[in-house]
């Protein structure tokens, strides 16, 4: 996918296209997430457009799953975000999936698969030999689609603490 070719056919029965992004997008992105996780994100979306879908394109991916047909029921199919990460914490550069999502009505049709592999090209088009993502543990739907593509605990640990629990020690209490 480059940019005079920026659509493939997603599926063998070409019932979708994945193709990168356009402006035209957004407020389906938007619906669709929303529906998706329950909260309104307008704004983070728009900055996300802004910086994955407009700019250092050989290295930052937006891509969208549409139907092929006029007047689908989902036009929208999905959409998968990603970029080439280098040297965070000294890890060797890789490719990161950091949001994706398919229309819950188009699941197993292949559209997350399609996306899956596009961007992986992508990555791999970019001198990748890595792929990453972070998915919270209980969340089976998505913990289970990325280790059907074959994903699986990588070398790195996520860690966290409260916020408040860090500001408290700081202030002595």
């Amino acid at each position: 996918m480059n940019d005079t070719d920026n659509a493939t056919d997603g599926s063998p029965a070409g019932k979708f296209r994945i193709r990168r992004a356009s402006a035209a997008d957004l407020d389906n992105v938007v619906a669709l997430d929303g529906r998706i996780t329950g909260h309104d994100k307008s704004d983070y979306w728009r900055d996300i457009f802004d910086r994955y879908a407009t700019r250092r394109l050989d290295r930052r991916f937006f891509l969208i799953a549409e139907a092929s047909e006029a007047g689908a029921e989902f036009p929208l199919m999905g959409f998968i975000v990603g970029e080439v990460r280098v040297w965070e914490f000294g890890s060797e550069p890789c490719g990161w999936i950091f949001a994706f999502s398919v229309e819950p009505g188009t699941r197993q049709q292949g559209v997350g698969e399609g996306m899956f592999k596009a961007i992986s090209g992508l990555f791999r088009d970019a001198g990748m030999r890595t792929m990453r993502t972070m998915v919270e543990r209980s969340n089976r739907l998505p913990m289970a689609f990325f280790r059907s593509e074959g994903m699986v605990a990588g070398p790195y640990i996520q860690l966290e603490v409260e916020i408040e629990d860090t500001l408290d020690e700081v202030a002595g209490e």
